[in-house]
């Protein structure tokens, strides 16, 4: 048996190779110069100014450069295409003195009219964009002031703009590609100003990008590397990725599976790089329309009945932390308020529910009310290891007398399918970002991903207030009182504040994450000899 176990696990290994490298001899290592990168998941497209996924930032932060940048050590905000800004006393007008010299890989010189393009193409209704337009927030218009100034006005104050536009969702094109490709083509013929040129997409297969050599203008923590071409493949499934690195098919990996990074810290020739990633923790929301959900005091419960450190210790080997309310320990404006909420409490849970009115009557193990037993249909979506947690919650909950149904969905699409039903208690997802503006979306009482259904104006307040306010500590103020809010009324369930599990071959160098988690600086990347 252990021989059959030993020829499988080699024949494994050979179809990932195969599958990785096949005959393309591209794909051949040629000495320090060439990285392959493992990217997890197969977006619809890769277009920034469309789509959404968090995967289409890694290869194509290489190719765009944007007006400002986060410094990742302080998240400060630095220059990029713009040298220099100035925001009006009244927040509506933001004036950015632009990078002169520089040129997108296609020789087109960048200037005013190159960024007003981009903000024309974003904001057009025939792009339709999933995430970028929405990073705009109040955006009016534009107007330029000179060849190398523009002016970016709002309807009124968004103190979120300056982050959106450090995103590569924001990333700024060559509007002479703009012009030559549709909306559909672009994205296999994307021109930045970035440290690193596109190639080639070949969807499912890879995405090829070359070192510029012509790049002067990044910012100041960009350091030249010597990796000269970057070749990204997929590597969807999970189990595959540690034996992906191992072999040396990829000498970058993300998004580990949590055993396989613990196993990999014995491994001297791998290097692991775990990244917080700020934003949102995985969490389940509570949707508060329908039985029993819609009562606070059952909300309450199953966060006191939950056991999250089990979970953390299970699923997540530990690399991860406990996560306490809406946001991420490393998110702006996070409220150590939070710490400690909820922490679990089987008696709690139990006395919480009584005092609801519910019992076991046909002493079955599950409690009821009026002859109606009290159980929760959660959905769950198959990624970051959430039917794992959701399996554990299962498990917990029988203990105060809650049965979880639990109703998997395949992809983002069936999840959203699903929501619009109203047909759930409990579904999972997270987003991320570094500013709190993106609760905005879960929870203003009109969102159309408000699927908590809770309804409140003065959450509303809180939210608009905090995005339209310019003081610093007026924000920190305003979200820590809308954190308190959202786990006063027990509207998530908070799991684990996310950490990619990201593993290097000990060969590589100087692999850094700017200010957003996700994506590599591989500008600073080398590949040495040892």
């Amino acid at each position: 048996m252990r021989h059959i176990r030993l020829l499988l696990g080699w024949l494994i290994l050979v179809y990932i190779m195969a599958a990785c490298t096949g005959n393309d001899s591209r794909l051949q290592t040629d000495g320090s110069n060439r990285l392959v990168y493992g990217l997890t998941l197969q977006p619809s497209g890769i277009d920034p100014h469309i789509n959404s996924s968090s995967e289409l930032g890694i290869p194509l932060r290489q190719v765009y450069d944007t007006l400002v940048y986060r410094d990742p050590e302080t998240t400060a905000f630095v220059p990029g295409l713009a040298a220099e800004w100035t925001v009006s006393d009244d927040g509506l007008t933001y004036t950015f003195k632009l990078r002169q010299g520089v040129t997108f890989h296609d020789g087109t010189p960048f200037n005013a009219q190159a960024v007003a393009a981009n903000l024309d193409r974003i904001v057009s209704p025939e792009t339709a964009s999933q995430k970028a337009v929405f990073l705009l927030g109040t955006y009016a218009s534009y107007k330029i002031l000179d060849e190398y100034t523009i002016q970016i006005n709002l309807t009124e104050p968004y103190s979120p703009l300056l982050d959106s536009l450090s995103q590569v969702y924001l990333g700024i094109a060559s509007p002479a590609a703009l012009a030559q490709y549709s909306t559909s083509r672009y994205q296999f013929h994307q021109v930045g100003t970035g440290p690193f040129r596109f190639v080639e997409y070949v969807p499912g297969d890879r995405i090829v990008l070359q070192r510029s050599p012509d790049y002067r203008w990044g910012p100041a923590f960009y350091q030249a590397g010597n990796v000269e071409t970057v070749e990204f493949r997929f590597f969807t499934d999970a189990p595959t990725r540690a034996a992906g690195i191992e072999s040396g098919a990829a000498q970058v990996m993300g998004e580990l599976l949590p055993t396989d990074a613990r196993a990999l810290t014995a491994n001297s020739a791998i290097q692991l790089i775990p990244v917080a990633t700020p934003g949102q923790p995985l969490q389940f929301l509570m949707n508060t329309r329908r039985f029993p959900t819609d009562n606070r005091i059952v909300r309450q419960a199953l966060l006191f009945g939950t056991n999250r450190n089990t979970i953390i210790d299970t699923v997540f080997q530990r690399f991860s932390p406990v996560a306490w309310g809406p946001l991420s320990a490393n998110t702006l404006f996070y409220s150590r308020e939070m710490i400690g909420l909820y922490a679990q409490d089987t008696a709690q849970a139990q006395a919480l529910l009584a005092s609801a009115g519910f019992q076991d009557s046909n002493n079955n193990g599950y409690l009821d009310v009026g002859g109606i037993e009290l159980e929760v249909k959660i959905i769950v979506p198959p990624w970051g290891l959430i039917p794992e947690v959701a399996q554990l919650l299962q498990d917990q909950w029988r203990a105060i007398g809650v049965r979880a149904i639990l109703e998997p969905v395949p992809t983002r699409s069936t999840l959203l399918e699903q929501v619009q039903t109203g047909e759930y208690n409990l579904v999972a997802f997270y987003s991320f970002g570094l500013d709190p503006v993106l609760l905005n979306q879960y929870f203003l009482s009109d969102s159309p991903d408000n699927w908590t259904g809770y309804a409140s104006p003065d959450l509303d307040n809180l939210l608009l207030e905090a995005a339209r306010a310019g003081d610093v500590n007026t924000r920190r103020s305003l979200y820590a009182q809308a954190q308190r809010v959202i786990m006063d009324e027990a509207l998530i369930l908070p799991i684990r504040d996310y950490v990619n599990l990201n593993a290097a071959s000990a060969a590589l160098k100087g692999l850094s994450f700017d200010a957003y988690g996700w994506f590599p600086l591989l500008n600073n990347a080398s590949m040495t000899d040892s």
